[in-house]
């Protein structure tokens, strides 16, 4: 299987004078997999999104890139394109020639390049010949797409692409990475937006404090043993919240719809349970209108991880100052001696 990984990590470090940035990282990428990357801000991400375009270097661990050890030097093999904190583009020239300026760097003119047909993909035809410094946040970002398009990568790495984007540019955007992976490109997407990754990503990694607190198929996030508040909004309110307030492993939820008569209910229970309330309020002849998560799965899924895993890293941060404390007195009563 691992012949088919577009990346391999295992237990990368990497620090910054006495910061860990990451702790023992693993990371799986399958070839022609969309694979987010989730993390609250110094989480690590960046720093693990740079490892991977070799703008930094690991100070341990392994690492392949499509199926290529990487070392202790500032590269990485053949394939490999993205961009980390935004794309980096030359304000004083049009869209048009900024990709023509990378493709002459690669050694090919524009036409062979494909840079008219790389600008189609993300939406920005229109605006081909205008300078990049008018450009809004998210026809920069798109830019930043089109230009690691040009290298017909086999792995992209993007550092929150959707930043910015208008609709209109989401849906160029989705589209691209959509196409690539199904041609075999792996991707490795880093966002904040979870719509975005829900939407995209058939696995995720979620790193806290430098450590990875979850990696697999978002299925799993979904798993039937966590609780989720859902919005119920049914054709009788009333109705609908007597018969979920009697209704085993399901809980009213304090606020916007817990009162009386409001819309939308909003409940609280186990996957099972909710199928069970379904399933009585069909029997009661209540129509259901919708059923969905308050907070995405993966938000929900996000949000308990990350502060547990924070917990935990300020219980050990407590856990120290006493032992250090210990340690100084000894070596002053020693010194003293």
């Amino acid at each position: 299987m691992d012949t088919l990984l577009a990346v391999r990590a295992r237990g990368i470090t990497k620090c910054f004078g006495e910061v860990v940035a990451l702790d023992g990282i693993d990371l799986d990428v399958a070839q022609g997999q969309i694979h987010g990357l989730v993390g609250p801000n110094g989480a690590g991400k960046t720093t693990l999104l740079g490892l991977l375009l070799g703008l930094a270097v690991a100070d341990g661990g392994s690492l392949e890139i499509l199926g290529t050890p990487v070392g202790r030097t500032y590269a990485t093999p053949d394939g490999v394109a993205g961009f980390v904190d935004g794309p980096g583009l030359y304000p004083s020239l049009t869209a048009r020639q900024n990709l023509a300026a990378l493709a002459a760097l690669r050694g090919h003119d524009a036409r062979a390049a494909g840079v008219d047909d790389v600008l189609d993909q993300v939406g920005l035809t229109d605006v081909a010949d205008d300078k990049a410094r008018g450009f809004s946040l998210g026809m920069r970002q798109r830019l930043g797409l089109a230009a690691a398009l040009l290298t017909k990568p086999r792995l992209l790495v993007l550092d929150e692409p959707a930043n910015g984007l208008d609709p209109a540019g989401k849906r160029h955007v989705h589209g691209v990475l959509t196409r690539l992976a199904e041609q075999g490109t792996g991707v490795v997407l880093s966002s904040h937006r979870m719509d975005d990754l829900e939407a995209l990503c058939s696995e995720v990694t979620i790193i806290a404090t430098g450590r990875v607190v979850f990696s697999g198929p978002l299925s799993k996030l979904a798993a039937e043993h966590r609780e989720l508040d859902y919005r119920l909004v049914t054709s009788d309110p009333p109705a609908a919240r007597a018969l979920a307030a009697d209704a085993p492993g399901i809980r009213l939820v304090d606020g916007v719809g817990a009162r009386q008569g409001s819309e939308p209910v909003v409940v609280r229970g186990l996957v099972p349970d909710l199928d069970e309330l379904v399933t009585r309020l069909v029997r009661a002849g209540i129509a259901l209108r919708e059923l969905a998560p308050v907070v995405s799965p993966l938000e929900a899924a996000f949000l308990a991880l990350t502060e547990q895993q924070e917990a935990g890293a300020d219980r050990q941060r407590t856990d120290a100052v006493p032992a250090l404390r210990q340690d100084h007195d000894s070596a002053r009563q020693e010194a003293d001696t």
